[in-house]
């Protein structure tokens, strides 16, 4: 009997552990999400109304783009667990039900590489040794390293970019985890978790 959203599978086993883990992320970017429409919400009306009041607020614009930027790759993340992410099937449905099965299991592997191989470029990239080895001094990292990624800042809000761009590991992470959790329910370690694709009211706000 698969599982319904309400049971979490335990951790009694590394691949039932990545499962529960990839539960409890999704939980948590289902929060953020929400937050994020929130946010994102706010700021377009906010916009609007101080423009037609004749006293537009520079930053929104800003802020709503990276509210955006951020809500795109979180909610990535969460498609790919549920499942909801783009799909050709025009041959997969032509298949026999075990080589549809091969053949989602293949995609499922590619979504994990991907995830692995974003991670691998985002360590190049943010070089996290590299700038404590500098003893955290964005000055000095960047003028031997010439990477500016920790000096550089946004236009209107003046905010440190590199926080902004934190989301692109954080979703190889996410999105990494997530498929392998695909990928033991597809291979059969695990019974597929069957989730609830509504949100409610009450899960928003809270």
């Amino acid at each position: 009997m698969p599982q319904t959203g309400n049971a979490e599978p335990q951790p009694l086993a590394p691949w039932r552990g990545i499962v529960w883990l990839s539960e409890k992320l999704l939980a948590a970017e289902r929060r953020v999400v929400a937050l994020l429409m929130f946010l994102l919400t706010g700021a377009i009306l906010l916009n609007v109304v101080t423009r037609y009041s004749g006293n537009p607020i520079y930053w929104v614009d800003e802020f709503a783009v990276y509210c955006m930027v951020w809500l795109t790759f979180v909610g990535a993340s969460v498609m790919t667990r549920l499942r909801l992410d783009f799909a050709v099937t025009m041959m997969t449905e032509r298949l026999s039900e075990r080589s549809a099965s091969v053949a989602r299991i293949a995609a499922t592997v590619l979504v994990v590489a991907f995830g692995v191989s974003l991670a691998a470029m985002c360590w190049l990239w943010l070089d996290p040794v590299g700038i404590a080895g500098a003893g955290f001094n964005a000055r000095e990292y960047a003028a031997g390293s010439f990477n500016f990624v920790y000096t550089e800042r946004t236009q209107t809000l003046n905010w440190s970019t590199w926080v902004l761009y934190m989301i692109l590991p954080v979703f190889a992470v996410t999105m990494t985890i997530h498929g392998l959790a695909n990928l033991m329910e597809d291979t059969g370690r695990v019974a597929r978790v069957q989730h609830d694709l509504t949100m409610s009211a009450e899960e928003a706000v809270n």
